[in-house]
């Protein structure tokens, strides 16, 4: 297909028709990464020596945890950070803290017209995205819906889900990088994966945090097959166990060995911007390296019909 109609067919917001038409070139595997790029480390050592000036990156969940250190981080390298929370004083607080140049959205995942009204105001902001950061996320120790469907799927999945479709064409313009926040928590999702037929939570809900993280790596993996020959990318990470807010409204506590989020948001920061993971996609990484997935994070029929059945969802179809 001639870059001339590719881009035109972007451009006219085409992501999906397009995705139907795009070679299928082999997905590059996960390199090992540069010497010194271990567990453990922060992520500031995780992008030492980078200059990102002249790069817009959007991280979700910028207030608190993983996506605060992020958006800092980033900021901190010279990018333009486009950081999201649920109100706008958050948001403000946080980016006010940061050094650099970062950008306070307001997005509730939970809710659809916020969704895109914040992927609107993105589009004002930054006609090109270099990155996006997929973060925020809650964990939740009840059963509860929205809209009649399990809430950590909705924030977790769906909300991102509609958020990266609104905005797929600018960081395609940017042949940018998309990175889906998952979890090692993926294997103990529900058996038989994604529950299309019981998707309220009815009978699955202890395992609710689980199977929105699976939901996390099948998305990032379907959309890599999407992007396929666009130059653009979409790689799936864990931070691995970190101390942050998101176990607020459960019983849990962390383990001794729990990281902080300065550590959690190393690998991210490495998806997101590392030279090192230049055309690398369809992967799920854990500490720079290619992580340990189940059976069903790699299914891609089941992929594909959670796309389906996701596109469905936030159009109301379902």
């Amino acid at each position: 297909m001639p870059d001339t109609f590719r881009r035109r067919l972007l451009q006219a917001g085409a992501l999906a028709p397009l995705a139907t038409l795009l070679p299928f070139a082999a997905v590059a595997s996960v390199p090992p990464p540069p010497a010194g790029l271990a567990a453990g480390i922060s992520a500031e050592q995780a992008t030492a020596g980078l200059d990102l000036r002249g790069r817009t990156i959007l991280v979700t969940g910028c207030n608190s945890g993983i996506g605060l250190e992020t958006m800092r981080v980033l900021a901190l390298r010279g990018a333009h950070v486009i950081g999201t929370a649920r109100s706008p004083e958050k948001g403000r607080a946080a980016c006010a803290g940061v050094r650099g140049q970062a950008t306070p959205v307001v997005l509730d995942l939970a809710d659809f017209d916020s969704v895109r009204a914040c992927a609107a105001q993105v589009r004002r902001l930054a006609p090109r995205l270099d990155a996006l950061v997929c973060n925020a996320g809650i964990v939740l120790d009840d059963w509860e819906r929205v809209g009649g469907l399990e809430k950590q799927f909705v924030v977790n999945h769906l909300g991102h889900f509609l958020l990266v479709e609104q905005l797929l064409d600018t960081v395609v313009a940017a042949r940018g990088r998309v990175v889906v926040v998952g979890s090692g928590s993926h294997r103990t999702a529900p058996p038989g994966g994604i529950q299309f037929d019981r998707l309220s939570g009815e009978g699955w809900y202890p395992r609710g945090y689980s199977h929105s993280k699976l939901a996390n790596g099948l998305f990032s993996l379907e959309l890599s097959r999407r992007l396929r020959g666009s130059g653009a990318t979409s790689n799936c990470v864990s931070p691995g166990h970190t101390r942050t807010a998101i176990l607020r409204n459960v019983d849990e506590g962390y383990r001794d060995d729990a990281r902080t989020p300065a550590q959690g948001a190393a690998t991210p920061c490495y998806a997101a911007v590392h030279p090192a993971m230049a055309g690398v996609s369809g992967q799920y990484l854990a500490d720079f390296r290619a992580g340990e997935q189940s059976a069903l994070q790699r299914d891609a029929a089941m992929a594909a019909r959670l796309w389906q059945v996701s596109s469905d969802l936030v159009r109301g179809k379902a």
